[in-house]
């Protein structure tokens, strides 16, 4: 199922979704290792956290409306 869909992406879904698969991972482990040496203190760095995690939720969502955008226009 993943080769088919794969096939059927374009060039820049394709590069969205190696930037996805390797980006998104290191966001989150880098967040939860800030959580777990900081612990629940509001410091800088859990602002930081915060931060990364944003921008990762938005640039997944707006990648996704995006692809499906396309794919209705078609």
């Amino acid at each position: 199922m993943l080769a088919k869909r794969s096939n059927e992406l374009n060039s820049l879904a394709k590069v969205l979704y190696i930037i996805q698969a390797l980006v998104s991972p290191l966001v989150l482990l880098l967040c939860g290792l800030i959580l777990i040496y900081q612990g629940w203190r509001l410091d800088a760095i859990l602002v930081f956290s915060q931060f990364l995690l944003m921008v990762l939720i938005i640039y997944l969502a707006f990648k996704d409306i995006m692809l499906n955008f396309r794919e209705r226009g078609r």
